[in-house]
């Protein structure tokens, strides 16, 4: 069974950073995508960030200059660098990947992140 453990969320004060870490477990293949997924109280799931098994990378236009995905040398692992965080990037963080041909989507339970102002 695919599991997806995230980590590294917490409480920052605006201008700062954290860094968020997602690992793969339960599966031997290498995923097509991975990526995170924020859900703020009261509003949809949306994407942050995404990167694909070739590289390309996909950001959100409200993180792109602060945000960075990146894929780590352990098979199927994915961080997400987050800087000059601001309070509207408050939100519960979801690691995301896809599998096979299908693309079946695998969820982590989430990371809180809070910014304070």
């Amino acid at each position: 069974q695919v599991q997806l453990v995230e980590s590294g969320g917490g409480l920052v004060q605006a201008g700062g950073s954290l860094r968020l870490s997602c690992s793969a477990s339960g599966t031997v293949f290498s995923f097509n995508a991975m990526g995170w997924y924020r859900q703020a109280p009261g509003k949809q799931r949306e994407l942050v960030a995404a990167v694909l098994s070739g590289g390309v990378t996909n950001y959100a236009d409200s993180v792109k200059g602060r945000f960075t995905i990146s894929r780590g040398s352990a098979k199927n692992t994915v961080y997400l660098q987050m800087n000059s965080l601001k309070p509207e990037d408050t939100a519960v963080y979801h690691c995301n990947a896809k599998l096979g041909v299908a693309l079946i989507n695998y969820w982590g339970q989430g990371t809180q992140v809070t910014v304070s102002s």
